[in-house]
């Protein structure tokens, strides 16, 4: 009776059994309870019987059932396994059509068996031959860094478009959301070099209107310039060529503080700065309007100093085990699928 999740009617149905068994007679229970004398009869009378499966409701008949196992059946085997002749995917009109059944009746059949056509998702399985190795080597620095050494996520976002709106952008109002318009005028772009600190969340940032080799050798002399001279620096990156080039070797050579951890191919998620790089994306980037580069690389700048006033760091959970067990387990999933 007192159970915050128990229905309405079962509780007022416990009440009247143990006011009665307090000794209060049928007519005093109706009275307090402001329930009929018929009532408390039938619910006294049933619990007396069959104890607390008495207070449930029992089974309705109902309308007899249309729908037949074979006929569920036939649905989801047809969603499954076909398509529609002038469409990529079913829709609750096109399948009862298709099957002779009404279209409640066919989102039911869905909806019971977690069945959603109209819905799609993207997926990339990495093709690395390390794959394994990678993540361990990867997930490693990120559970158990090594001592006296500062782990660094580095990335570049690249094509940092200045857009500037055709119209100016209409402000939000009670009721209203903000808007702006759909076309825009591109102003150029420029590239953001970032390292994201593992510990403290802090980044070192570099702006640069090109994307080459070049770029990236600066990039890694403002690092070594920044980062302690006592401690090693192990950088977590992806497998663009830019990364790979002579000169870039003969420089690692001469710095051999640095150590570079590749993530495996199309495995970019396993770099801690693309959680970074989406929060600017979010919170800056994707309503900005800017009229020029240096309008974009100005604000870029502002809002990586305001990051690094209050760094928050991002927190890695998953062990490398845990990771290869759920892409062995996806592996599993869509082994009929031809991969």
């Amino acid at each position: 009776m007192r159970r915050r999740t128990t229905a309405q009617a079962l509780a007022q149905r416990s009440r009247i059994v143990l006011e009665c068994a307090d000794g209060h007679s049928i007519m005093e229970v109706s009275r307090r309870l402001r329930v009929t004398a018929d009532t408390v009869r039938t619910w006294r009378r049933r619990f007396l019987e069959r104890g607390l499966d008495g207070l449930s409701d029992e089974p309705r008949p109902g309308v007899p059932r249309k729908i037949t196992d074979a006929d569920v059946e036939r649905v989801i085997v047809k969603t499954l396994e076909e398509k529609p002749k002038n469409a990529t995917h079913w829709s609750t009109r096109s399948m009862a059509a298709a099957t002779g059944m009404s279209q409640s009746a066919i989102s039911r059949i869905w909806r019971a068996f977690a069945l959603a056509p109209h819905r799609s998702q993207t997926f990339k399985l990495s093709t690395d031959p390390l794959f394994i190795d990678k993540v361990r080597d990867v997930v490693g620095l990120y559970l158990d860094p090594p001592e006296k050494a500062l782990v660094l996520c580095v990335d570049e976002k690249s094509q940092i478009q200045a857009l500037d709106r055709s119209q100016p952008v209409l402000p939000m109002v009670p009721g209203v959301p903000e808007r702006r318009s759909h076309d825009y005028v591109r102003a150029g772009t420029t590239t953001l070099f970032a390292a994201l600190e593992v510990a403290t969340g802090k980044v070192i940032g570099s702006l640069h209107r090109r994307h080459r080799a070049v770029e990236f050798k600066k990039f890694l002399a403002k690092l070594d310039k920044e980062v302690p001279a006592d401690l090693d620096v192990h950088l977590i990156l992806d497998n663009y060529v830019t990364h790979k080039t002579p000169a870039v070797k003969q420089w690692l050579l001469a710095h051999p503080r640095f150590r570079l951890h590749f993530t495996p191919t199309s495995s970019s998620w396993l770099n801690l700065v693309e959680r970074w790089f989406a929060e600017l994306t979010q919170k800056k980037l994707k309503r900005g309007v800017h009229r020029s580069v240096q309008a974009l690389e100005r604000d870029i700048r502002t809002w990586l100093a305001d990051w690094n006033e209050h760094p928050r760091p991002f927190i890695w959970t998953k062990t490398a085990d845990e990771i290869l067990d759920k892409v062995a387990a996806y592996c599993r999933r869509i082994s009929d699928s031809g991969h």
